[in-house]
C-alpha cells in the first residue's frame, strides 16, 4: 500500500512532506488538531502549494485527505495498515503526539500486522531517534518489539517556508508558500523496511553529520543574517534586505566558513572544504530570494530555542570549545542575538522574547548559564570574552 501518515498539516508537512509523497504516487492521510484544515483537507482532497521563485509556480498536491487527531480510534486505523509514517508537528507539539502514536502502533501490533513500520521524523532537532525511541518505549508495553518492527528516521530539512501573511491564508487556507529547493536528506541506516521510492528523498549513512551541517551552517547562517540585519538597522523587513548590505553578507558567509572548520574537524571525511564552501555560497543565494519574502521576524525568533545548549548558536560554539577551534565570530552572533528586537506584521514580539529581553536585562551570564548551558568555571574564558563583545555592541 502507497500510503503516508503524516502528522501535522503544517508549512512543511504540506509543502514539503505531503508533497514529496504525493506526487510520487502516495495517498497521503493528514491527522492534525486543526478542525478547520481536517475539514477542508477533506472536502477538496487537495491544496496549492506556490514555488516562490524568480518565476512562481503553483504545485497542485492531490490525493490528500485528513484525521483529527483527537479520534485517537480512526488514527489508530490508519497507522494499521501504512507502510509509513512522518512526523512533523514541531517540538512544542511532540509531548501530545507520543501518546496517540504509541496507541497506534498498540493497535497495529494487536492486528497481526507483523510488518515493521518507518517513521520519518521531519523535525529539525538533533539525536531525534533516541529521543523518539525514549519517549515510545515509556508508552508501549514490554513484549512490543520495538526496535524490530519501528524504524525511526532522522532527517534533515532545509526547506524555508515563510510566514504567510493574513491575506495570504484568508486568500486560501490550504495554499502554503515555499522555495523551490526540494530536497529530504534522510537515514538510510535507520529504516526497518524497503526506504520509500520517492522523487527528493536522499539517503544519507551519516545522518548525524547533515543534521550538524543544516544546523550549524545553515540555521546558524540564517540567524546571523537576522540577528546582524536586526542590529545594524531596525527598519529592515526581510533577510534579502540584510543581504543586500554588503558588510552583513560578508559577516554572515564569515560566520558559516568558521562553522565549516569545526564541521570538519567533528565529521572528519564526512565533507570537503569545497563542498561546503559551495553549499555556503548556495545558501546565501538561497536566503536572497525575494519572492519568498522571508522576514528578518521570522528567522530571528524564538530567542530561548534557537539560543538553546544544542542548538545553532551554543551548540557549535560547544563543540568548538572541544576542538580547541576558533569560535569567536559564532560568539557574536549570540550576542547579536541578545539585541534582537523584531516584530511580526501586527508590530508584536514573540511573547518569549519578550520574557527573553527580561531576562537579558539582569545581565548577561543568566543567558550564557542558563539558556545556552555554559559553565561558569570550565567556560570562563568564553563568559569574560563574551562579556567584552557585549559590552562593545552596548557602547
Amino acid at each position: 500500500m502507497r500510503k503516508l501518515v503524516l502528522f501535522g498539516a503544517g508549512k512543511i508537512g504540506r509543502s514539503f512532506i505531503g508533497q514529496l509523497f504525493s506526487r510520487s504516487g502516495y495517498e497521503v492521510v493528514f491527522v492534525d488538531i486543526n478542525e478547520h484544515l481536517v475539514r477542508e483537507l477533506n472536502r477538496r482532497q487537495q491544496y496549492n502549494v506556490i514555488i516562490k521563485a524568480e518565476k512562481e509556480e503553483k504545485l497542485v498536491v492531490s490525493n490528500v485527505r485528513a484525521v483529527n487527531a483527537y479520534d485517537k480510534k480512526a488514527v489508530a486505523k490508519e497507522i494499521t495498515d501504512t507502510p509509513v509514517i512522518a512526523v512533523s508537528v514541531g517540538l512544542r507539539g511532540l509531548p501530545d503526539l507520543f501518546p496517540v502514536l504509541a496507541e497506534g502502533l498498540r493497535a497495529r501490533y494487536a492486528s497481526g500486522n507483523d510488518a515493521p513500520v518507518d517513521i520519518i521524523l521531519a523535525e529539525n532537532m538533533r539525536n531525534a531517534g533516541s529521543y523518539f525511541r525514549r519517549e515510545l518505549g515509556l508508552l508501549l508495553p514490554d513484549y512490543f518489539p520495538l526496535d524490530d518492527l519501528v524504524g525511526l528516521v532522522e532527517t534533515s530539512i532545509g526547506k524555508m517556508v515563510p510566514i504567510m501573511l493574513k491575506k495570504d491564508i484568508e486568500e486560501d487556507t490550504l495554499q502554503v508558500f515555499a522555495e523551490p529547493y526540494n530536497t529530504l536528506i534522510v537515514d538510510r541506516n535507520a529504516f526497518r523496511g524497503t526506504v520509500p521510492e520517492v522523487e527528493g528523498l536522499e539517503p544519507k549513512e551519516n545522518i548525524r553529520a547533515w543534521n550538524d551541517r543544516k544546523l550549524f551552517i545553515h540555521n546558524l547562517g540564517h540567524a546571523a543574517v537576522a540577528y546582524y540585519g536586526n542590529w545594524y538597522d531596525r527598519s529592515l523587513h526581510y533577510t534579502w534586505e540584510a543581504l543586500e548590505v554588503p558588510e552583513i553578507h560578508e559577516f554572515a558567509k564569515a560566520i558559516m566558513m568558521q562553522a565549516s572548520d569545526i564541521l570538519m574537524a567533528t565529521w572528519p571525511g564526512e565533507f570537503s572544504a569545497g563542498s561546503l564552501t559551495g553549499h555556503i555560497d548556495d545558501l546565501l543565494h538561497r536566503f536572497r530570494n525575494k519572492a519568498l519574502g522571508d522576514t528578518i521576524y521570522r528567522v530571528g525568533c524564538d530567542l530561548f530555542r534557537k539560543l538553546g545548549p544544542d542548538d545553532r548558536i551554543a551548540g557549535p560554539i560547544k563543540m568548538a570549545l572541544t576542538l580547541k577551534k576558533p569560535y569567536d565570530l559564532i560568539l557574536k552572533v549570540l550576542l547579536l542575538a541578545c539585541q534582537f528586537r523584531a516584530a511580526d506584521e501586527n508590530g508584536k514580539m514573540m511573547a518569549e522574547d519578550i520574557q527573553f529581553i527580561g531576562l537579558y536585562k539582569k545581565g548577561l551570564r543568566p543567558i550564557l548559564t542558563g539558556v545556552c548551558g555554559f559553565d561558569e568555571k570550565s567556560d570562563r574564558e568564553l563568559i569574560d570574552l563574551a562579556e567584552e563583545f557585549d559590552r562593545s555592541l552596548l557602547s
